[in-house]
């Protein structure tokens, strides 16, 4: 459905965090006066079931659109938002990956099901899409950012077990967000902190890294990484890079879901805010995500962002329809997906 024949006001093309477990005056007036497409939350921004519940509806209420996306990454191991003692430990990925390599149906079925109880526990918050899975290979020398994040270091094993994640998270109605378009996994460098350089063969990279992503070009939405590939670009990290989005992510690896940049707050980005935004919506990002709830970056972000594009209008509805219930009881999944890993 066309959003302009519907009525509807045109949401901005960005993703917010906020700054705590309730939203301030600044940020109710801020976000109703902006329209973001959605909204993205943190451990600071989660205290009890209840208060996050209650949160994702302030939130949502803001742009009067009970279908704006609210993000999370609950991934697993050392990127868990919600945590215990209020919400379950969740592994990370590296032990599906142990489990595939002995028994691979086994281990896609407990992906699967890894996928499916995290999106219940989401589904009760009113969090309906998650930064998941990581299809970034696990390479030797590589800085740790990635390390038991990622399911290995065969591309096969990482898509196979991705899809499985993926479906799992579908099942369970809540949208997946592969990450980090075309791949992180060599990076020798933390990108929070400063900008990876590649500097592998475009003929590698074909046959390795791109080919989880490839496989999952059918994904919903993805998250680009802030790397540079030298065989790409030379100078701008896949986020701001017109070859990279155009001729790889959209050309090379065909995908054609929503297009989020990873956070623009991340130090391996240079130059003001503003022109942050401007170059990652120019190079072919669908949307900026913009994640510690700083005011004045938020205000310039907002700023240039623009409306959400037709085309990035028609992905999000697309990724939508994509969600379905499965109908597998939650503790008869989580008993299930507990036999079944190492």
């Amino acid at each position: 459905m066309n959003r302009q024949r519907a009525g509807e006001r045109p949401p901005l093309a960005a993703i917010f965090g906020c700054e705590g477990t309730e939203l301030t005056a600044w940020e109710r007036d801020f976000l109703r006066s902006h329209n973001p497409l959605g909204f993205i939350l943190f451990a600071r921004n989660a205290a009890s079931p209840s208060q996050v519940r209650e949160l994702v509806d302030s939130l949502r209420e803001t742009v009067g659109r009970e279908s704006a996306p609210v993000l999370i990454d609950q991934e697993g191991g050392r990127v868990q938002r919600l945590k215990p003692p209020q919400w379950r430990r969740l592994p990370p990925a590296e032990p599906f990956g142990w489990l595939w390599n002995d028994a691979p149906e086994k281990a896609c079925r407990a992906a699967w099901l890894h996928g499916y109880t995290i999106a219940g526990e989401l589904s009760g918050l009113g969090i309906d899409v998650n930064c998941l899975p990581c299809l970034d290979l696990r390479v030797p020398g590589a800085h740790d950012i990635i390390g038991d994040r990622s399911f290995g270091a065969d591309p096969r094993q990482v898509a196979q077990l991705g899809q499985a994640v993926c479906d799992g998270l579908l099942a369970g109605a809540v949208i997946p967000v592969v990450k980090h378009i075309p791949g992180h996994g060599r990076a020798l460098v933390d990108s929070h902190e400063s900008l990876p350089r590649v500097e592998t063969s475009l003929a590698e990279l074909e046959t390795s890294d791109f080919l989880p992503f490839q496989s999952l070009a059918g994904a919903p939405w993805a998250m680009t990484a802030h790397v540079v590939y030298t065989a790409v670009d030379e100078e701008e990290p896949a986020t701001t890079s017109l070859r990279v989005v155009q001729d790889i992510i959209r050309g090379k690896i065909g995908f054609d879901g929503l297009l989020l940049s990873d956070d623009i707050s991340m130090k391996a980005l240079k130059g003001d805010f503003a022109s942050r935004t401007e170059k990652a919506l120019a190079a072919g990002c669908d949307v900026v995500l913009h994640c510690n709830g700083e005011r004045a970056e938020m205000e310039a972000v907002a700023a240039v962002a623009g409306p959400l594009s037709e085309a990035a209008f028609q992905r999000l509805e697309k990724s939508l329809q994509a969600r379905g219930g499965d109908g597998l009881p939650f503790e008869e999944a989580l008993n299930e997906l507990g036999g079944l890993l190492p």
